[in-house]
């Protein structure tokens, strides 16, 4: 979804910085600069370096929850017993951006829930201090990862949400932008109004 809402932004005339990890799917996309990144910290780096200059930020990233607290630098080989991980959150990526964001500077997160998708979609847009969030459902056939199709919710402030049939990223990312464009062009911060 990504690099379908960069293309789609592109498309519409911004200037779009794609902070992007290890994926199958590239662009060539004038307007586009690639960022590539390896690792959640580098992510994170990228992010919070590159937000204070721009109009808005899209959290597509599927970024993990948790990382090794003391990783190998080299392979760990097998052995006769169980071996335990310690892990530790992963730094937080939208709550950063959401506690620097600025007046009239727009966040959108994801949010991939499988439990109580609704609620917990708004609890995440509350606290990561986001403009809108976009549901995508495990539940719903076709969509999320791994296609070319996918089904989303746009939730907002105050419980306010709009849902969207099944379709095509492509068509997807323009629903995702051209919410975004109506922040900027009607002058509010309800993008659910009637």
């Amino acid at each position: 979804m990504g690099y379908a809402i960069a293309e789609e932004l592109a498309r519409q005339g911004a200037k779009v910085v794609l902070v992007s990890g290890p994926v199958a799917v590239s662009t060539r996309k004038e307007g586009i600069e690639v960022l590539p990144v390896e690792s959640a910290a580098e992510m994170y780096q990228a992010c919070v370096t590159h937000f204070p200059h721009c109009d808005g930020a899209v959290m597509a990233a599927a970024v993990a929850d948790f990382t090794p607290a003391n990783p190998d630098s080299q392979k760990t080989k097998r052995g006769k017993k169980n071996l335990t991980i310690e892990l530790q959150p992963t730094k937080d990526i939208a709550a950063a951006l959401g506690q620097m964001k600025k007046a009239r500077q727009l966040l959108v997160g994801f949010a991939l829930e499988t439990t109580d998708e609704l609620a917990n979609a708004q609890k995440k847009l509350e606290k990561k201090n986001l403009d809108f969030i976009v549901l995508n459902s495990l539940n719903d056939k076709g969509a999320g990862f791994g296609g070319d199709t996918n089904k989303i919710t746009l939730l907002g402030k105050n419980n306010r949400r709009k849902a969207f049939e099944l379709k095509s990223k492509k068509e997807v990312a323009a629903d995702i932008v051209e919410m975004m464009i109506s922040f900027f062009s009607k002058n509010t911060t309800d993008l659910f109004y009637d």
